[in-house]
């Protein structure tokens, strides 16, 4: 059996979301062989549960989806029609958790939960805030990121039919389309007038 004194310690973070690394320094353990032993039986008990190589999370404390997201790929926040939905602009509930990253664009399922990153440019990956334990993109910006990714035909602008755009700040979304270069504007704007302005 895995150590009480090693359960009382994870226990007591302020923590349900573990790297390899962070199981190391948090209960002081230096020998690899140790570690891979200690965690086999954290796991094998049911105390941790895995979510991919090196990546844990205590299986009493069953984090929610987002916090899972953000954590399974950083730097990353939910966007797009999660976070659409979340904040009641789009009522149909997406079959995928999807976040902007300035990471390559990559999908990774885990636990029946399909989680979806899509690329944006450092100097568009603003627009969040921390809701909990993770970082949302506000509605406007949300529905920015949504419009960018479509008129990169990267996304279906089907979705566009479906979203309430009179909970929608103008102004705010607005302020997100400064931050576009002179070449992606353009298919933007046109977007905005076809759907919001």
């Amino acid at each position: 059996m895995a150590s009480y004194i090693d359960l009382q310690k994870l226990n007591k973070i302020d923590k349900t979301l573990f790297t390899t690394l962070d199981i190391a320094r948090f209960l002081g353990i230096d020998n690899q062989r140790n570690l891979e032993n200690l965690i086999k039986r954290l796991i094998s008990e049911n105390v941790l549960t895995i979510l991919e190589k090196g990546k844990y999370y205590l299986t009493d404390k069953s984090p929610s989806t987002f916090e899972i997201a953000q954590f399974l790929y950083n730097p990353s926040y939910i966007s797009f029609e999660t976070a659409l939905n979340y904040h009641g602009l789009l009522s149909q509930f997406p079959f995928e958790i999807s976040s902007a990253t300035t990471k390559k664009r990559t999908e990774k399922e885990i636990e029946g939960k399909v989680y979806t990153y899509s690329k944006m440019d450092k100097s568009l990956f603003t627009g969040y805030y921390l809701e909990k334990d993770y970082l949302i993109a506000t509605k406007e910006k949300a529905l920015f990121d949504e419009i960018y990714m479509i008129s990169k035909s990267l996304r279906s602008e089907k979705i566009l039919e479906n979203i309430e755009f009179d909970q929608i700040d103008k102004t705010k979304l607005l302020e997100f389309r400064n931050l576009l270069s002179s070449n992606s504007v353009g298919r933007f704007n046109n977007l905005l007038k076809r759907y919001i302005l």
